[in-house]
């Protein structure tokens, strides 16, 4: 028989539930996902369909396998459509929003092939998610580890990106296109010593900009930035002391020479990593002062392995971050709701 067990009080009662978090995490990649769609094509429609499509029909898959539907299917299928909580729609569409849609090889423009996101979502739903128990149980962000693993098992079509100005862009980027196409990301360009193959201003609208196809719209990423903590999804500044901070030990790296700032904060995908991957509630501490620890040290590790490797590391930061989470939330537990100080439990006795 079936037993509901309360725990000890106090309790606390909130409206607020997975899904409609979930919901509204969707609703904040949307100006991305329209932005990769105006500024690479619609081909990039085509990726977050098969990533969200796969990663949905994995956890389906795998709950049906888990759940031993072949002895009730029916029963098992109404459990399974009742329990969605769209996370691996979530899981889909970041996923797909960290890929480019097209790779260059020796000056010839490719699109991402199909079994690239297809793959992608797979790992992330079935390694990085439901074998650790499904929701909230993951110990890594399932779309990070996935392109993680992309980047290492492809890493020429995750590395040869081929930005808006190969793909009619609506807005032409004030840079030399022939720089543009030179092979190296505005990234890979500025730690390379260039700061000047884009200005800030193409780097913030996205225009020309060679990466990942939601990362390089920084205007789509701020308003889904400022919906999420509108609606309380996330806490406001705990993205802004990754970027800041990453920003500000660039500069440092670079002997204290400020033309590096807005370069490296709106280079790759510091932004993109900071409001939608590095803030998910699974993988990152529980405490407020454990959460301004984790994003501090993102920030000196994004910006340090940035200057080390010439390369673009927010992915593999957040993974190294993630898997460090346990450790930070020991030894800096979160305060348990109701709890009273000694002293000030004693002063309040006293009085009496």
């Amino acid at each position: 028989m079936n037993q509901t067990i309360i725990s000890a009080s106090p309790h606390i009662r909130s409206r607020v539930t997975t899904r409609r978090l979930m919901i509204d995490v969707i609703i904040a990649l949307v100006p991305c996902c329209a932005a990769a769609i105006v500024f690479f094509g619609w081909y990039s429609l085509a990726i977050m369909a098969i990533a969200v499509v796969t990663a949905v029909a994995t956890e389906a898959v795998y709950s049906l396998v888990y759940r031993k539907a072949w002895k009730d299917f029916k029963g098992t299928m109404l459990q399974i459509v009742c329990d969605f909580d769209f996370t691996s729609v979530i899981s889909g569409l970041i996923l797909a929003l960290v890929l480019p849609t097209a790779y260059n090889v020796k000056g010839e423009m490719i699109l991402l092939p199909w079994y690239i996101p297809f793959l992608g979502s797979i790992f992330a739903i079935a390694l990085c998610k439901m074998l650790f128990g499904g929701t909230g149980r993951n110990l890594v962000n399932p779309a990070d580890t996935a392109r993680v693993f992309l980047f290492i098992s492809f890493t020429a079509m995750l590395t040869g990106c081929v930005g808006t100005c190969v793909i009619n862009p609506i807005f032409a980027p004030s840079a030399d296109i022939s720089e543009v196409l030179s092979g190296a990301t505005p990234l890979t360009a500025m730690l390379a010593g260039n700061k000047e193959t884009l200005s800030a201003l193409d780097l913030f609208l996205g225009t020309g900009v060679d990466g990942s196809m939601g990362e390089t719209c920084k205007i789509a990423i701020l308003v889904g930035f400022a919906y999420l903590a509108i609606r309380r999804v996330i806490k406001w500044y705990y993205p802004l002391i990754y970027i800041l901070t990453a920003g500000v030990f660039a500069v440092m790296l670079e002997g204290f020479d400020f033309a590096y700032f807005l370069p490296s904060v709106l280079s790759g995908g510091l932004m993109f990593g900071a409001v939608f991957m590095a803030t998910d509630y699974s993988t990152s501490p529980k405490s407020t002062l454990a959460n301004v620890i984790y994003f501090v040290c993102l920030g000196l590790l994004n910006a340090g392995l940035r200057k080390a490797t010439g390369i673009e590391v927010t992915s593999f930061c957040i993974l190294l971050m993630n898997c460090l989470t346990p450790m930070i939330d020991r030894y800096i537990p979160r305060r348990p709701f109701g709890y009273v100080r000694e002293k000030k439990a004693k002063k309040e006795e006293d009085k009496a």
